[in-house]
């Protein structure tokens, strides 16, 4: 998403494009794939941020709304417990804090007053997004500055602050469970989730997650970008002259590059030289795509996400035919199971909710680095609250002229409209060093 983000904003700056892909098809992980007859979202499951997702098709002269159809989800998620305990949200605020009260008493005000008192902070950092380097100037120019002490603090921290019983705040933290990582590890910023969902709401794209990669395409080509599938990078040399781009050992020269291949397996695998803090990018904790098993299923039922937390581990069955029945086929429905861990998941608490399945594809991490060009078989960098401090990787590099980041590395995390958001910043930055 970044990467056509990218071309699709620097043709239409007037700027000639050449676009690399490894695979066969664009989107990366938010392209999707067909098994058994069915078609299924590749990596992504759900857009919580639409405003950013319409913030760079509006940058990018389009209108997602008639482009790509969204539908929100109003039976949004349960996160069920080894203790047998079930916590379900949906989009509406007043009745998830019922469904909250009716299993412990005094939980809707203070899940009520918890909301009351994120919403203006996730709208006053919002527009933070927005801008390549947000720095204190933006901070001072948002009001964010008021914040300050919630963006020191962990997701973790912020949450259990709400006097919530643990069952609820794990519940709101569940975003950061299927990724495998600490809720006092992560950032303030994704305990601003529940306030999101509750304003803006969650959605789903009509036809699936690769719609929105597709129209991207689209547009590329019809500005007159060359996109090239089949094509892994397998270098970036920087000459005094400009980078070159070695494809099939023939190295291409260029005026600029800007990679979307993740920001430290550019460094790191792509880069020549390797840039000096090259120890210290090493040393940042990565964050694993995990095990996804593509299902058929004969009897989806609602709610839309349905995870399980245990000791093990979370895991998340997501059933876009509840949301868009247009993907079902007569009696056959997709589904998909993720795991946040390396190993298969060994516990079956997702049968009893599909009825008839049939395990149709999987992919654990190799499959994915191999398939994806991933890093070390990893995502990204893992967003803890303090890297999210100290910042994430730069679009502008500050080791090589002429290279420009853009992906998940780039910005909050590998939500979709992030990456879509990361290249239309790095392609403007681009333009307005060479302009």
């Amino acid at each position: 998403m970044g990467g056509l983000a990218a071309a699709v904003r620097l043709a239409q700056l007037g700027h000639t494009v050449t676009l690399f892909e490894a695979r066969s098809t664009p989107g990366g992980l938010a392209s999707g794939l067909r098994a058994g007859g069915l078609s299924f979202d590749g990596g992504p499951y759900i857009l919580l941020d639409r405003p950013g997702l319409e913030w760079a098709f509006s940058r990018l002269g389009l209108d997602l709304a008639s482009e790509v159809p969204l539908t929100r989800i109003d039976d949004l998620y349960e996160v069920r417990f080894e203790n047998g305990r079930r916590v379900r949200i949906y989009s509406d605020g007043e009745r998830t804090a019922s469904e909250l009260e009716r299993q412990w008493p005094n939980s809707a005000r203070r899940y009520l007053g918890m909301l009351e008192e994120l919403e203006p902070i996730f709208r006053s950092v919002q527009p933070l997004q927005f801008v390549a380097e947000p720095g204190w100037r933006r901070i001072l120019e948002t009001g964010s500055w008021r914040h300050l002490r919630f963006l020191l603090r962990s997701s973790g921290s912020v949450l259990r602050g709400s006097g919530l019983v643990p069952e609820i705040v794990d519940a709101l933290a569940i975003w950061t469970h299927i990724a495998g990582q600490s809720v006092d590890e992560a950032p303030s910023l994704l305990a601003l989730v529940p306030a999101l969902i509750h304003t803006i709401g969650a959605c789903y794209p009509i036809g699936g997650m690769g719609r929105l990669p597709e129209r991207l395409a689209r547009e590329a080509l019809s500005l007159g970008v060359s996109i090239r599938y089949g094509h892994p990078v397998e270098r970036i040399r920087f000459e005094e002259r400009g980078p070159l781009v070695v494809i099939e050992g023939a190295p291409l020269p260029f005026d600029a590059v800007v990679s979307n291949a993740g920001g430290l397996g550019t460094y790191l695998e792509l880069c020549d030289p390797t840039p000096a803090p090259a120890a210290r990018l090493r040393s940042l904790p990565l964050q694993s795509p995990g095990r996804c098993l593509y299902l058929k299923v004969s009897a989806p039922s609602s709610p839309y996400l349905r995870f399980y937390l245990g000791r093990e581990g979370c895991e998340l069955l997501a059933q876009p035919s509840l949301v868009d029945p247009a993907q079902s086929r007569g009696s056959d429905h997709p589904a998909r199971l993720l795991s946040a861990r390396a190993a298969p998941p060994e516990n079956r608490w997702w049968q009893d909710e599909v009825g008839d399945h049939e395990v149709l594809a999987g992919r654990g991490p190799s499959e994915w680095g191999a398939e994806f060009h991933l890093y070390r078989n990893a995502m990204n960098p893992v967003m803890t609250a303090k890297l999210a401090r100290r910042g994430r990787l730069a679009h502008r590099s500050p080791y090589f002229k002429g290279l420009y980041l853009a992906g998940s590395s780039t910005h909050p995390g590998q939500w979709v409209s992030f990456c879509a958001i990361s290249g239309v910043l790095a392609a403007e930055l681009l333009h307005q060093d060479f302009s």
